[in-house]
């Protein structure tokens, strides 16, 4: 069985108050792009995992491959399996690799083993591996095309399909700098604050209007610990982009460009 892994960019980004489990509470626009892993899952008589392309620096039971194939196992009589990953979304950018990665070792394994699972129930287990897991049980099926995404509530899990008509026929250009951005420090200086508009209100907006007013709330901080980003968010623009930003908490950066 061999699943393709999409990377994903965040429209918007509001980070609008601290839960009492630690976790804050986000506002934000899911969208697939065309980068992706690949990720083939086989029966086998031992289970065993092996990455290649980008490397990983962490153990095999640390991979949310393994996390999520024994997830399943809790509940499902699986045999072993051989894993194979193919790593091409860079880590820490924040374009969700490891989250989908995840995400599609449960699609991958449901089908394998004819587990009859639907996407409610995948979005379940999804939601034990990762706040943003859950949108990739579903990216695949979206029509990018016509601007179809996933507006993400609560931690990230919460999830509405909406259609921003804007976006249909946009080429979105990622690029990667060679900056590592983890999560935590991403998340340790950020100010939750509600503001005046929802986040999804925002987006209604004409896509011209968005370089005033939507916002990934991580920037700021981020770009003065790293002002390399800065620079290349304003390269985007200097290329014609209509919009730019900083993708999630992660070092990646895109444009939106009407060809």
């Amino acid at each position: 069985m061999i699943v393709y892994p999409r990377a994903k960019i965040n429209i918007g980004l509001k980070v609008i108050g601290k839960r009492p489990d630690g976790y804050h509470d986000l506002e934000t626009f899911f969208f697939p792009v065309g980068m992706t892993d690949i990720l083939e899952v086989v029966e086998a008589e031992e289970t065993t995992l092996s990455v290649y392309g980008n490397e990983l620096d962490c153990r095999m039971e640390d991979n949310l491959c393994f996390k999520a194939y024994n997830l399943l196992k809790k509940d499902f009589d699986l045999p072993p399996v051989e894993i194979h990953l193919l790593k091409r979304i860079p880590s820490g950018a924040g374009l969700g690799g490891g989250s989908s990665d995840a995400s599609n070792m449960l699609i991958a394994v449901n089908k394998l083993f004819n587990l009859e699972l639907n996407k409610t129930e995948l979005c379940v287990y999804a939601s034990q591996l990762g706040s943003d897991c859950p949108f990739f049980i579903h990216a695949s099926s979206l029509d990018v095309q016509n601007g179809e995404g996933m507006y993400g509530e609560g931690k990230g899990e919460i999830l509405t399909t909406m259609i921003i008509p804007d976006l249909a026929g946009i080429r979105v250009e990622v690029e990667v700098p060679d900056i590592f951005v983890s999560t935590a420090e991403a998340y340790s200086g950020v100010k939750p604050q509600k503001g005046s508009e929802m986040l999804k209100e925002t987006l209604c907006r004409p896509l011209d209007e968005w370089k005033s007013c939507v916002k990934n709330d991580f920037e700021d901080h981020i770009f003065k610990k790293h002002p390399l980003l800065a620079v290349k968010k304003q390269e985007f623009y200097k290329k014609g982009a209509i919009y730019a930003s900083m993708s999630g908490s992660g070092s990646a950066l895109y444009g939106l460009f009407r060809d």
